[in-house]
């Protein structure tokens, strides 16, 4: 009975607000997602499966942006892993001003989502025009949130400037627990700094790929404050991500079941991309 009410003691507060912040709310999502509530009238009208069958029958727009959001996570979530591990292999090195550059780096980390897109929307817009109008280089003097090709990648910078540091930190935590003499033993042998990085660094340090490929897909697949500041899924609903589109069918549109049928979907796919990956990066981890 002590260790019951000691482990309760402990675990019970933070158990206790996760079903009434998480689990709750998440369950009450899905008893709404079969209703057609427009979140404030008091009568609820139960309607079935009906939310579902609209959603794959007359909604293009939601496909569109599940599409535009899937585009976005395959392009962010490799983009942010190779700029994040590639400065970890740098400052994993002896580097004297290593540790100023690991907080220069993480710092856009910090920065609020909808803080960094305005910010950066200033930069595309004005910045960018700016530059070019006085070089004439043609990088620099696209409409890069006019057009839906290059307000993509817009979007694919800002969100791999911002998490690329916090990728860095992991790295750099795995990098520092491979145990040196393995290195060493395979540099004796005639290894590369190439073989060494393809077969021993990279294979010892797979559960921070795991990890790291976790966190991104995540984050990439629900991207909200990032695209509304700094596109507002413009131009023409082109950069429109599936966050954006469940927060207007229930807040904007007053379809408040309809957008809970919508994030019980997306909700499923998450779930299962990132199962898939996990277990998919699990197989391959190796023990030194």
């Amino acid at each position: 009975m002590k260790k019951i009410l000691s482990y309760a003691g402990f675990v019970g507060p933070a158990l206790f607000f996760f079903i009434l912040i998480q689990i709750i709310p998440f369950v009450m999502g899905v008893y709404y997602s079969f209703t057609s509530w427009n979140g404030i009238s008091s009568t609820i009208e139960w309607v079935g499966l009906d939310n579902y069958k609209k959603i794959f029958t007359d909604d293009e727009k939601f496909f569109d942006s599940f599409l535009f959001t899937t585009k976005f996570m395959f392009a962010a979530v490799a983009i942010s892993n190779i700029i994040g591990f590639s400065f970890a292999l740098l400052l994993n090195s002896a580097l004297k001003t290593r540790n100023l550059l690991r907080t220069a780096f993480f710092i856009p980390n910090v920065i609020g989502g909808l803080l960094l897109g305005f910010i950066w929307q200033f930069i595309f817009v004005r910045g960018f025009a700016a530059i070019g109008e006085i070089t004439g280089i043609a990088f620099f003097q696209q409409a890069w949130l006019g057009d839906a090709n290059t307000a993509f990648w817009g979007i694919v910078i800002v969100f791999a400037w911002q998490i690329s540091g916090y990728m860095m930190v992991i790295y750099v935590a795995a990098l520092q627990g491979v145990d040196t003499s393995l290195l060493e033993a395979a540099r004796i042998d005639g290894a590369n700094a190439f073989t060494l990085l393809t077969k021993m660094i990279i294979p010892l340090i797979l559960p921070a790929f795991t990890i790291c490929f976790f966190l991104t897909i995540s984050m990439a697949f629900k991207i909200f404050d990032l695209n509304l500041s700094l596109t507002g899924g413009g131009p023409f609903n082109s950069t429109q991500s599936v966050a954006i589109n469940i927060y207007q069918e229930a807040f904007t549109n007053n379809n408040y079941g309809l957008g809970s049928a919508k994030s019980i979907l997306f909700f499923l796919v998450v779930a299962i991309f990132t199962t898939l990956q996990v277990m998919f990066t699990k197989k391959r981890e190796v023990e030194a």
